[in-house]
């Protein structure tokens, strides 16, 4: 049978080569060139196809899946999403864990895919048996012929950024990247990203993005996990109570916390300032760019590299839902919800 070169066979031929995008308004009045690495342009609309693809295709390499088996997974909603979506394709059933910090949104989108979901209580320690990490273990140890995907203690989460991602950036950019920024939550884009990138060039700076009530940035300053750090947020999939494994610290130069109200304003701008759809996430990375421009971590020579990890649609009861906003007390006097939306009677 001839292939047609333009045709996918799938949906899965489309994760990764993500565009490069120049980010010009609301980066003028900084030092250096920005552009964005678009996540939201895979298929899943995020970062984590990437993660999905890469591990599957490793279990099946190595025997561990077979048709009709079931996907487990921890998950804050995109890797859940990319997760079902790889599953429906290959033949795999889904079972999903997931925080109810998730939006409502993403949980529709999961459910949408077909996956089986269940809501755990975000607030609670990492050990608790209601916690999404446990209540995904427990359902792998009840569920016959099942594989834990486990994205925070899993090597192959930085393997498929360092196949990936970082190659892309380092071809896209010709070579001439100075500086990435990136969230880390699993610690599997900025780490396999920055391994590879450091690989080609050791002088390139990697500055993460935490959030304040998670405990990266003091782990990574101090190598000391302090309880004291942690405390309830709203920004999804970004920062941690625990220390993954899949987070390789020492290829990171260091972190800046962006809180959640500072994040989610930021994703609305970069939407009206450069059309960019963006999520909740990729507004905490840009909000990080600000403030690392604000300490001088940039000049009129950097190239700097900006993931933005998922979409504005995932997000829509969230950042973008002026109720939500509203709730959350992310509304004052100076920045209000737009009167963009007039009804005629």
């Amino acid at each position: 049978m001839k292939r047609h070169l333009s045709i996918h066979q799938n949906i899965l031929e489309l994760i990764g080569e993500t565009p490069m995008i120049k980010l010009n308004k609301i980066t003028q009045d900084l030092d250096g060139e920005f552009i964005a690495k678009f996540e939201g342009y895979n298929p899943g609309h995020s970062t984590k196809d990437r993660i999905a693809l890469y591990i599957i295709s490793q279990a099946e390499k190595q025997g561990i899946l077979k048709p009709g088996d079931t996907i487990i997974e921890t998950t804050s909603g995109n890797t859940g999403f990319s997760l079902a979506m790889v599953s429906i394709s290959k033949g795999y059933n889904c079972i999903l864990a997931v925080s109810s910090k998730s939006s409502n949104d993403k949980i529709d989108m999961l459910k949408a895919m077909g996956a089986k979901v269940y809501v755990c209580p975000a607030h609670v320690s990492a050990d608790d048996p209601r916690s999404y990490y446990q209540v995904a273990k427990r359902l792998h140890s009840e569920t016959a012929n099942s594989v834990y995907i486990n994205q925070y203690f899993n090597q192959l989460n930085i393997d498929a950024h360092y196949q990936t991602t970082g190659p892309e950036i380092w071809k896209q950019t010709n070579g001439e990247i100075t500086h990435l920024v990136a969230a880390s939550g699993t610690g599997g884009t900025i780490s396999g990203t920055a391994k590879y990138l450091k690989e080609k060039n050791p002088n390139i700076k990697i500055l993460g993005v935490d959030a304040f009530g998670s405990i990266l940035k003091k782990f990574h300053e101090t190598g000391e996990f302090d309880a004291n750090e942690i405390y309830p947020y709203r920004i999804e999939g970004l920062g941690k109570n625990l220390i993954p494994t899949a987070t390789d610290f020492d290829v990171i130069d260091k972190f800046e916390k962006v809180s959640d109200e500072a994040s989610a304003h930021r994703a609305r701008e970069i939407a009206l300032t450069e059309g960019i759809f963006a999520g909740y996430t990729s507004g905490a990375v840009m909000q990080a760019v600000m403030q690392y421009a604000e300490k001088g971590e940039f000049d009129k020579n950097s190239k700097v590299i900006a993931i933005f990890p998922d979409h504005g649609s995932r997000y829509m009861s969230k950042v973008y839902s002026d109720d939500w906003m509203r709730e959350q007390g992310f509304f004052d006097a100076v920045k209000q919800e737009q009167a963009a939306v007039e009804f005629i009677k």
